[in-house]
């Protein structure tokens, strides 16, 4: 929980909408500072692991296996509900040590060679998952060549009240943003080689979060004076520098099951400018709630956000049938559609 990703806002996102439909929820997660996170249990810490192109933070000492094995038996459960089943010692610990009905979400997407391997060699405890759940088509079809189990299709939710309380930053030009972890498949270095073909002094690209290729970039891109680097922001700053942007770029090269930052440009009513791959696809409608571009092309992704600077009114209209679209993504109904089918389970 100590540092910032898409499971880990989901979670915390829908524990707060579950706790304001009355129920009583605690997240159980490595963590590798203190938190300010209200009901959050920490496990221990976590060591760094790469893994589908990303930085995992992976809790595996055997304080965990203890911790664990206690929280889950002390505290008067009724479901335990697992994100990312599979994933190694926590996930796996969860499924051998819970005494009550546990089901789990699926998030990620595309497979490795070795995740393969591993999957199947744990195929028999996700299939004593009680319900099984995935954020979207490619995580479905991830975990179900891994594990050989199929999972139900509910995805993935966006708090809209979060950029109901703040104002947008202020701003004295056309703003593109970015906010991801700096690492190679979010391809954060194809947008800056792209912004270099954006010959107009009247434009600033916000760069929002930090990671394992902050230094090259910065570095290597650091003569552009349009470019502001922010560093990891407050989930406030966040909003209200998505609320004043007038375009959020998500150059994604691979392994976006569903692409959070999307719903949340969408619900700011930012324009978005989003890489054609299968997980951002299945929630946008190109030229219409966003557009889409080849993933991996500076030249095409420059283009496209001339473009945009353009044509305020497109930024219009595709901003306008974003908000729509992430009105239809809000974590109160994802909190009360998984509430439901946990009822359901249960009077089973």
């Amino acid at each position: 929980m100590s540092i910032p990703g898409g499971v880990q806002g989901q979670v915390l996102a829908l524990a707060r909408s579950m706790r304001n439909l009355g129920h009583d929820v605690d997240v159980i997660a490595p963590c590798d500072e203190l938190t300010m996170v209200e009901e959050v249990l920490s496990v221990g810490g976590s060591h760094n692991w790469w893994a589908n192109g990303s930085v995992a933070p992976i809790s595996l000492g055997p304080q965990m296996w203890l911790s664990l094995r206690s929280m889950l038996h002390a505290n008067s459960y009724d479901i335990v509900h697992l994100h990312e089943p599979l994933t190694p010692f926590v996930g796996v610990a969860t499924v051998m040590f819970s005494p009550v009905p546990t089901v789990g979400t699926f998030h990620r997407s595309g497979a490795s060679a070795i995740y393969r391997a591993y999957g199947r060699s744990l195929g028999g405890l996700a299939r004593r998952l009680s319900l099984r759940f995935a954020v979207s088509e490619e995580a479905r079809r991830t975990a179900q060549s891994v594990s050989g189990v199929d999972s139900m299709i509910v995805g993935n939710g966006v708090d809209l009240s979060r950029f109901s309380v703040v104002a947008p930053w202020p701003k004295d030009s056309f703003v593109v943003m970015f906010i991801g972890r700096h690492e190679p498949r979010k391809g954060l270095e194809v947008l800056l080689e792209a912004f270099t073909f954006v010959d107009n002094p009247d434009v600033e690209l916000w760069v929002a979060g930090d990671g394992p290729e902050s230094l090259k970039l910065h570095s290597r891109f650091r003569q552009d004076t349009r470019v502001r680097w922010l560093g990891r922001v407050s989930e406030a700053e966040a909003a209200a520098r998505m609320l004043a942007a007038d375009v959020v770029v998500a150059p994604s090269l691979y392994g976006e099951s569903f692409g959070v930052v999307l719903l949340e440009a969408m619900a700011c009513s930012s324009a978005v400018l989003a890489s054609d791959i299968d997980g951002y696809k299945a929630l946008i409608q190109d030229g219409v709630d966003g557009e889409l571009v080849s993933p991996g092309d500076p030249s095409k992704l420059a283009k496209a956000i001339v473009e945009l600077m353009n044509s305020p009114d497109k930024v219009d209209y595709l901003a306008s049938n974003g908000l729509k679209k992430a009105a239809l993504f809000s974590m109160d109904v994802l909190a009360k559609t998984y509430l439901d089918l946990f009822t359901e389970e249960l009077s089973r």
